[in-house]
């Protein structure tokens, strides 16, 4: 099996950017990719591939070529709340509408605009080069990856028992490196992450008259601090976990002392051992302090929930020699896990095979050398160099599907 850098001609490169920006200037938030859905949709219909929607906003694409393996492919699909500030002429100006109801600009500032584009165009190159390989790909355009909502929804909706089910699970994130690169890791990938919403409740009362009050700030304060305690002395100095309150409020007057104040929290852990010991400190820590301060209980509200993501060390493996065929030597890198978190997991995990995820650079070298440093995902600048970014992206993802439907001298 032979892969060439891809695009290798001017027809692929100009339709790879007009999908590109028309989806990057078009982003639906988590779990509301209704149009997004729909574009999809149309565009594997046209390419001749079975579709249908699940998890409510997800589609399902399948290409059948004969005997042969059956491997999947996942690109997620949702957008960002994020005000962009790129410049770019295609920049988005689409808004969104929170859980709440807040209303907020959206924004690809993670890059499944990417994703999506890559994705749509391994479709049509396996579409038009039928002697190149043989098998079934089911392509997976899942949403809410954001929030965690996606892969369960599609799981919950039946996604194996309506698609064929796959030998092994490929999906790949651009990532602010150098394009026609790519990083993997074998075994953990990336870790598990917890939030939550604390509400800690009180007694409101006139500021002059604190004796009359339950300080549910000062409470929470109390809670914030002993929290960071957790990793430092309660979890094996051999073990990795973070503990990141993001957001406290609580009030709304200098004078007044509030009835509530609530607080965010992320966790992320490799291990499922931490996890659970990490996770029970906390609620321990936050019971206690209310307790301790003749409180009510406090409402624990679980926001999300990612899995690990796991790489199949044998298929890593077996990816990584056929990638640096691709991409050289010099363009495979095997790293450490990351403290970043994907439901990329759960698709292969939902039927017991493997699955293996990478991150593939999206800068030039040239912009790299322009700038003291680039910007990452979820920056209200980020914007890969789209041509070497979605070139370099194409060429990862049909290597991993060749190195398993590929035919013996079919030209990729």
């Amino acid at each position: 099996m032979t892969v060439t850098l891809l695009p290798t001609d001017d027809t692929t490169t100009r339709t790879m950017q007009e999908l590109y920006r028309h989806l990057h200037a078009h982003p639906e938030l988590s779990m509301q990719e209704t149009e997004t859905c729909a574009f999809l949709t149309r565009r594997l219909d046209d390419l001749g591939l079975e579709t249908f929607r699940c998890g409510g906003t997800g589609v399902v694409g399948i290409l059948r070529n004969g005997a042969g393996p059956t491997v999947a492919y996942r690109a997620d699909i949702d957008g960002l709340p994020i005000q962009e500030e790129t410049e770019l002429d295609y920049a988005s100006t689409a808004r969104g509408t929170l859980a709440d109801g807040t209303d907020v600009p959206a924004m690809h500032g993670c890059g499944h605009d990417t994703h999506m584009t890559v994705a749509l165009t391994l479709a049509e190159h396996l579409v038009t080069h039928p002697s190149a390989w043989a098998g079934t790909v089911v392509f997976i355009f899942q949403p809410g990856e954001e929030t965690g909502a996606g892969a369960v929804a599609m799981l919950a909706d039946g996604l194996w028992d309506r698609a064929p089910r796959p030998e092994i699970v490929f999906g790949q994130h651009v990532w602010p490196g150098l394009a026609g690169t790519v990083d993997i890791s074998s075994g953990v990938a990336m870790a598990m992450a917890d939030s939550w919403k604390v509400t800690v409740h009180g007694r409101q009362a006139h500021g002059s008259q604190p004796d009359q009050s339950i300080d549910p700030i000062v409470i929470g304060a109390h809670m914030v601090v002993r929290l960071q305690t957790v990793v430092s002395r309660e979890v094996h100095p051999m073990k990795a976990a973070v503990v990141t309150v993001g957001t406290f409020h609580g009030g709304l007057k200098e004078n007044i002392i509030p009835a509530t104040a609530e607080f965010t929290v992320n966790v992320r852990t490799f291990d499922v051992e931490v996890r659970t010991r990490v996770l029970d400190s906390l609620r321990r820590i936050i019971a206690a302090e209310a307790q301790a301060s003749g409180a009510p209980d406090p409402m624990i509200e679980v926001l999300s929930t990612f899995p690990r993501c796991y790489n199949d060390p044998a298929a890593t493996q077996q990816l990584i020699a056929a990638l640096s065929g691709a991409l050289g030597a010099n363009g495979v890198k095997e790293v450490p896990p990351v403290m970043g978190s994907e439901d990329f997991g759960l698709l292969a995990e939902a039927i017991g095979v493997p699955s293996v995820y990478w991150m593939f650079g999206g800068y030039s070298q040239q912009t790299i050398d322009a700038t003291e440093s680039v910007a990452g995902n979820h920056s209200p600048h980020f914007a890969p160099d789209s041509e070497p970014a979605l070139a370099a992206g194409l060429t990862a993802a049909l290597t991993a599907i060749l190195s398993r439907v590929g035919t013996p001298g079919g030209a990729a």
